[in-house]
């Protein structure tokens, strides 16, 4: 028989629900084992409960289905065998109104099949007991979410700590008494805390270890043993680099892998960019940079070929967040960014085709030689100003020179500071109007695409024209502001 498959809430022990005095339940017969527990409660009066049993079940019976002879024959052992092949936990008899005490001969089977008995009293009803499991499952739940949140929050700040690596294992090793490991790429052990655990132990954790190390397409990430009264867990971090977080523990409570799982997500964190050979590639052409070399003479420590340059800012408003800013340098397969207040600029190699991506407005440059990204940073604000008057979630530099390659930047923002000053405290006036400039002049285009009625950008419209001084309706006029409302 399988172990019965247990589900995320914690189980009950049947100590615990022996000692509620509103149940008065007694047990009569079987092992008294504190560690036994219950997963969930099931009320049967089948004469052979075995396919309706999923194991860890408090099964009820009021005995209805026991036939008069049954004590005088193999009814009763059948009967018992049959839970204890099933993977029940306990048994619970009902007695009154079908039997007014429980049957010596089922007294006697469960005592040979090791299957505790608990006699409920007629004045329990089965749905009492049942209340009472589901209640003390909420309680021991809600102590296991206030357990893990607390180990978060512990693992967090010892993260944070000068040592983070050896905090992080100290206080993973606390929180589920015993022991963590971190192991390297080759396999040695590099860091530990907790509980000093018996070699044969240590060495089945080691090994565990490498079941998860990735080797190739099917690794699993994480896995489970148990060994000499010990549970043993690993997980492969994410780094790629092959390390492996090792876990020993007496015990397995359900919060426990939840536990284990952000310690490997910090461990991961702390030891990725800094263990990672792309990582000290970074960190040795941004010092080159510093101590004056060329660019192109620190590309080839980022790789071959030609580059990109992308300019993102969020849909949100506000400053783009670090982690936001992380993700999206993933989706884009760069980790070379630059978290600016207002726009996030990347440099991305030319293979990877930079797409749409949800949340941002992007502007990509030309693919350049590295000599050329000073160039390239100047294409991609240029084309990211015009993927925002275009509400477009991205727009490519085109080979094409166009007005704003013949206007030095500074200038045509200068000029477009100027222009639009008078709408400057208005930022939906500019909103609507370089909406409205997009769409060809569209009232009714322009209102589904702002979410308001076309009266509003109408009345908006001509509060633009009336402060900008200016004939809307002049093709000229039109270009001149679209060129300024590109360069915001």
């Amino acid at each position: 028989m399988p172990d019965p498959a247990v589900p995320p809430t914690p189980p009950v022990p049947l100590a615990a629900l022996m000692a509620r005095e509103d149940l008065a339940l007694r047990q009569i017969a079987g092992p008294s084992d504190p560690s036994l527990v219950v997963h969930w409660v099931h009320t049967s009066e089948m004469a052979d409960p075995y396919p309706y049993l999923l194991g860890g079940e408090l099964l009820l019976t009021a005995g209805v289905h026991i036939p008069d002879a049954a004590g005088s024959g193999t009814y009763f052992d059948d009967y018992v065998s049959r839970i204890v092949a099933a993977g029940g936990a306990a048994l619970g008899f009902g007695v009154a109104p079908v039997h007014d005490t429980v049957p010596r001969a089922l007294v006697a089977a469960c005592e040979a099949y090791d299957l505790p008995l608990v006699e409920v009293p007629p004045q329990t009803t089965f749905s009492a007991v049942a209340r009472a499991v589901w209640q003390l499952m909420a309680q021991a739940r809600l102590a296991e979410l206030r357990r893990v949140t607390e180990a978060q929050q512990s693992l967090a700040a010892a993260a944070a700590r000068p040592d983070p690596v050896p905090s992080v294992l100290r206080q993973l090793a606390i929180r589920l008494g015993g022991r963590a490991a971190l192991y390297g790429p080759e396999g040695t052990e590099i860091a530990s805390a907790g509980r000093t655990t018996e070699e044969p132990v240590r060495a089945s954790l080691a090994e565990l270890a490498e079941v998860v190390r990735p080797s190739g397409p099917g690794t699993p990430t994480s896995a489970t043993h148990a060994t000499a009264g010990t549970h043993l867990a690993a997980y492969a971090l994410g780094t790629g680099q092959g390390f492996v977080l090792g876990v020993a523990a007496p015990g397995r409570e359900p919060g426990d892998h939840t536990i284990a799982s952000v310690a490997a997500v910090l461990l991961t964190l702390l030891t990725g960019e800094q263990q990672s050979t792309a990582g000290a590639a970074r960190s040795s052409a941004l010092v080159r940079l510093l101590l004056g070399a060329r660019p192109s003479e620190v590309a080839p420590l980022l790789g071959e070929g030609r580059w990109l340059v992308v300019h993102a800012r969020p849909e949100a408003p506000g400053a783009p967040e670090a982690v936001a800013a992380s993700a999206l340098g993933a989706a884009l397969g760069s980790a070379l960014l630059d978290l600016g207040p207002d726009v996030v600029r990347l440099l991305v190699p030319a293979a990877r085709e930079p797409e749409p991506q949800p949340g941002w407005t992007l502007g990509v440059s030309a693919a350049v030689e590295p000599s050329e990204w000073a160039a390239a940073d100047t294409q991609a604000g240029r084309a990211l100003a015009r993927a925002r008057a275009m509400r477009a979630p991205l727009a490519r530099h085109g080979a094409r020179p166009g007005l704003d390659d013949l206007v030095p930047r500074d200038k045509a923002r200068a000029h477009a500071r100027a222009l639009l000053a008078p709408l400057a405290a208005q930022p939906a006036l500019a909103g609507t109007l370089r909406t409205w400039l997009s769409l060809h002049g569209s009232w009714d285009r322009t209102a589904v695409a702002l979410s308001v009625h076309r009266n509003t950008v109408r009345q908006r419209i001509a509060r633009c024209a009336a402060l900008l001084d200016a004939e809307l309706d002049d093709p000229d006029v039109r270009m001149e502001l679209w060129f300024a409302l590109g360069q915001d």
